[in-house]
């Protein structure tokens, strides 16, 4: 029976490899649960987005109709009022989907910790093969 330091070369090589491989094995399981985990963290803000959109939508109209119905009872033309209320609706709504779209780019959605995970692993199959 030989010792675990009597093993030749390529018996340590081949078990480098093989352990190499099943490590790019577990990265990608890791990628692909990462991966899953942000999607479905995704759809559900997607979910919660739009559930408060449809229930928003009614009351922001009520809301500017007010503010323009104080406008006219302050003076205003009722043209001039409603106008002065849908510009400023625009001008919010055009800010907050701006920010929105800039909250979601690509860079937030890539799987940090697998990538972090691969660059230690390239790492460390650089440091076996020395």
């Amino acid at each position: 029976m030989t010792s675990p330091n009597d093993r030749s070369i390529p018996v340590l090589l081949g078990e480098a490899v093989g352990q190499l491989s099943k490590l790019i094995s577990n990265e990608f399981e890791l990628a692909r649960a990462e991966a899953s985990d942000k999607f479905a963290k995704l759809v559900r803000s997607g979910a919660m987005i739009g559930a408060g959109a449809v229930l928003m939508i009614p009351a922001l109209v009520v809301l500017l109709i007010a503010g323009a119905e104080g406008m006219i009872a302050g003076g205003l033309s009722r043209p001039v009022a409603y106008l002065i209320v849908a510009v400023v609706a625009v001008a919010i709504s055009a800010a907050l989907v701006m920010m929105g779209v800039n909250r979601m780019t690509a860079d937030k959605l890539l799987p940090r910790v697998t990538i972090d995970q691969l660059k230690r692993d390239k790492h460390a199959a650089k440091e076996m093969v020395r």
